[in-house]
């Protein structure tokens, strides 16, 4: 199913959602014991705490409010007070008996997130699962880097997460971007070497944490840190669903994989030894990816996958295939002696995607994963079925593009006399001429795959650039102008 949290009428909606975060805070600051709040005004976020709050006051205004980023405990004692300012917080008041902090609001969606607290983050819990659940993050690829041992064990779907030591706790527990960092979201059981919790997951990159007696750490053993830019370190974890094999060539000092994935760096990738050769793990997303191996400094096709494609060096490419095959498929031109597939899928090749005549057409299955893919069609090397211009011309700049998965539809009211009315973003690398919308009603509309967080955007409507109208949210640009901005689908952190 499409995971889109927040709804397709986003910019509509900005509003009422902010104002909805607003009320349940209100009400939820009149709840708290005298002297203690958490509420937001005049576009900060402030929170004020008595210093002889108990902890068990203090854990239960942290879990409402969201609040494990914030070291409160040592601030009330006035300890690390120099990380306020690091985490975009300001000293409002720090008396003998009460501290009070403020923080400016970054951004609508940003904030409404954190701020309404658990009443609106099971809203939002609810609407995801609805729509499948909270969506794996896109990545190219990830590998593991454990010290002192191996992988965590996987069994099927199952990820037994482990923690060394910590033998003198009572409690601890596990959080992450899978349980949306709820607090005590998988107990973990002790056992004579540490803890442990399964966990079932999906392919994909996964941030998480331990709790040990209500302190938030990372994960020792694990060498993959990613900072979620509002000051919480996490620790990063891809669960696997490809293992690169090569068997042999015990003799060489050291073995790496390169291909499409990671740009076809030679040695980034170094391949772990073995009983019967040499193996890397990997997540790999939907797609199709080109690779080769290197060893002793000599470039080679995977012995053992007769899956290849033809490169430009006159030799071929081993290939993954991960998911399900779309078919490309071009009618007519039964003349041609050659027909080529060249697209963004695979950085605009042209000597790579051969396609073969099926009846009347030519066609080419070709796996792909959830986005937005831009292509071309090459007949005995003539580029054939680009776009149109919105005036029944052909647009030598457009490409042809379709999306997979789409979760997010864009829309621009008015412009009923407009020829060509273009979406141009992030996602798309800023084309001006390709995601042509298409008028419905009284509006222009495209639906897009958009990958968690933040996105820049503008719409071009015959030529003249605009920002959306109907999105109050915007920044400035390298040209002087501006960009709307909108966040699509940020988990929450820690």
């Amino acid at each position: 199913m499409e995971m889109n949290i927040i709804a397709r009428h986003m910019a509509m909606m900005l509003r009422s959602i902010w104002m909805l975060a607003f009320i349940l805070l209100w009400q939820a600051a009149l709840a708290q014991p005298s002297g203690n709040y958490c509420k937001v005004k005049e576009g900060k976020f402030f929170i004020q705490l008595q210093k002889n709050i108990s902890e068990e006051d203090l854990r239960h205004f942290t879990e409402k409010y969201d609040l494990y980023d914030l070291p409160l405990r040592d601030w009330l004692q006035g300890r690390k007070l120099d990380s306020l300012n690091k985490m975009g917080w300001v000293l409002q008041a720090n008396t003998a008996t009460s501290l009070a902090i403020a923080k400016k609001l970054e951004s609508r969606v940003q904030d409404f997130e954190r701020a309404a607290g658990r009443e609106m983050q099971a809203v939002l819990h609810e609407a995801s699962m609805l729509e499948g659940g909270w969506p794996v993050p896109q990545q190219t690829y990830g590998i593991n880097k454990f010290r002192n041992r191996s992988d965590f064990a996987v069994q099927d779907s199952v990820v037994t997460f482990c923690l060394r030591g910590e033998a003198r706790a009572g409690k601890v527990s596990l959080a992450g971007s899978f349980s949306r960092w709820q607090y005590g979201a998988f107990p973990m059981k002790k056992t004579d070497s540490g803890w442990i919790a399964h966990v079932i997951l999906p392919p994909g990159k996964h941030w998480y944490k331990f709790i040990v007696d209500g302190r938030w750490m990372q994960d020792p053993d694990n060498l993959l840190q990613e900072n979620d830019g509002k000051g919480n370190t996490n620790s990063v974890y891809y669960k696997t669903n490809w293992v690169f094999m090569l068997k042999g060539y015990s003799g060489k000092g050291k073995v790496f994989v390169a291909g499409s994935f990671n740009n076809w760096e030679p040695r980034k990738l170094e391949m772990r030894p073995g009983a019967n050769g040499w193996m890397l793990p990997i997540y790999l997303p939907a797609g199709t990816h080109t690779y080769r191996f290197i060893a002793n400094n000599n470039w080679m096709a995977d012995p053992a996958n007769d899956d290849r494609l033809p490169n430009e060096y006159n030799d071929f490419n081993s290939v993954v295939r991960i998911g399900r095959p779309y078919v490309f498929k071009l009618d007519g031109h039964a003349g041609a002696g050659k027909v080529v597939l060249s697209g963004s899928f695979n950085n605009w090749r042209t000597n790579e995607l051969y396609m073969r005549r099926q009846g009347n057409a030519w066609i080419l299955p070709y796996h792909l994963g959830p986005g937005n893919h831009e292509y071309r069609y090459i007949v005995d090397d003539k580029e054939v079925g680009v776009p149109d211009n919105g005036r029944g011309e052909p647009d030598e700049k457009a490409n042809l593009f379709f999306v997979i998965e789409p979760n997010y539809t864009f829309r621009l009211k008015g412009y009923p006399q407009a020829h060509k009315v273009v979406l141009s973003g992030d996602f798309n690398n800023w084309s001006p001429h390709t995601y042509a919308m298409k008028r419905e009603g009284n509006e222009w509309v495209l639906a897009v795959h958009l990958t968690p967080g933040k996105h820049r955007y503008k719409f071009l409507v015959d030529g003249q650039w605009i920002t959306d109208p109907a999105n109050t949210q915007w920044e400035g640009n390298e040209h002087g102008t501006r960009n709307s901005v909108m966040w699509f689908n940020t988990p929450l952190q820690p």
